[in-house]
């Protein structure tokens, strides 16, 4: 009898040979949500813990037959997006997702990590503004990153133009958009859900000491793998900062440089705690 199959997540995103971020990044948060990865490479990104150096984009024509060969095989819950790598992965994608409109797409567009591409990067966020983000699910980006792609519509402006940025995404077609960093309280991190209506749940904590690499790669793709579980948009949210925010406090120091999330910190507590359970050997024989 053939056993009950884990939901599966299709994830577009950049090779990191850390795993810090990127499609490496991605399958451990799907695998710590019971999820199972398939993944397109849209990039090959060259660096350690202290920073990405290179970003070498994927041809276009190789994503797509990655994409469609295993979609062809294969049904997914859920599409995950990060790293695009170019302006003609965009509309690669944008293509193949538009075949599947009723599977979630979590798209996480922005990364500190990665080098900017100058002009290239400008091209690739107005692409995907108009390509992708209409095809979105669940946008997450943090404020001074709506700005930027605001900055594709309006002339810069002084005045808090959050909530009219943000609506005008959901206007496009984005049905949710998960704001990140909506605190200005030094101490502390806060998170603003928005949809329609306005701001839907908005989740704050003690920001944690030190400096993290795969932070929002953590919680987006942990969200993408709530929604493919079958959790709503708003409690996938939720449970997803949670876990964020336990993987951070494990994280580890592989090298020299930022800390890296440990997105199996549950294991290892587990095994904890069976060790625990285990009666002490008698050596005394």
């Amino acid at each position: 009898m053939q056993n009950q199959i884990s939901p599966l997540i299709l994830s577009f995103g950049g090779s990191d040979p850390l795993g810090a971020i990127g499609i490496q990044a991605d399958l451990g948060s799907f695998a710590a949500m019971g999820c199972h990865g398939l993944t397109v490479i849209t990039a090959i990104l060259v660096g350690d813990t202290t920073q990405i150096n290179e970003i070498e984009a994927i041809d276009a024509d190789i994503l797509v037959e990655q994409a469609r060969t295993i979609l062809e095989d294969v049904p997914v819950a859920a599409f995950k997006l990060g790293t695009i790598g170019s302006i003609e992965n965009v509309s690669a994608i944008a293509e193949i997702v538009s075949d599947y409109p009723e599977v979630p797409l979590i798209f996480d567009p922005f990364s500190t990590g990665i080098p900017d591409q100058g002009q290239d990067s400008e091209d690739i966020y107005l692409a995907a503004s108009e390509l992708i983000i209409p095809q979105t699910t669940l946008l997450l980006a943090s404020v001074v990153e709506i700005t930027r792609l605001a900055e594709t519509w309006r002339e810069p402006s002084t005045e808090d133009t959050l909530a009219l940025d943000v609506q005008r995404l959901i206007e496009s077609g984005c049905e949710y958009v998960l704001v990140t960093g909506t605190s200005n309280a030094p101490n502390e991190v806060a998170n603003s859900l928005f949809d329609q209506s306005g701001i839907i749940r908005h989740d704050s904590w003690p920001r944690q000491t030190g400096s993290y690499l795969g932070a929002g790669a953590t919680l987006s793709a942990a969200i993408a793998a709530l929604i493919a579980n079958g959790l709503d948009v708003n409690e996938a949210v939720l449970e997803a900062q949670e876990f964020t925010n336990a993987a951070l406090t494990h994280a580890q120091r592989f090298g020299m440089g930022k800390l890296v999330p440990d997105r199996y910190f549950w294991a290892r507590e587990s095994e904890e705690i069976r060790d625990l359970d285990q009666p002490e050997a008698d050596v005394s024989a």
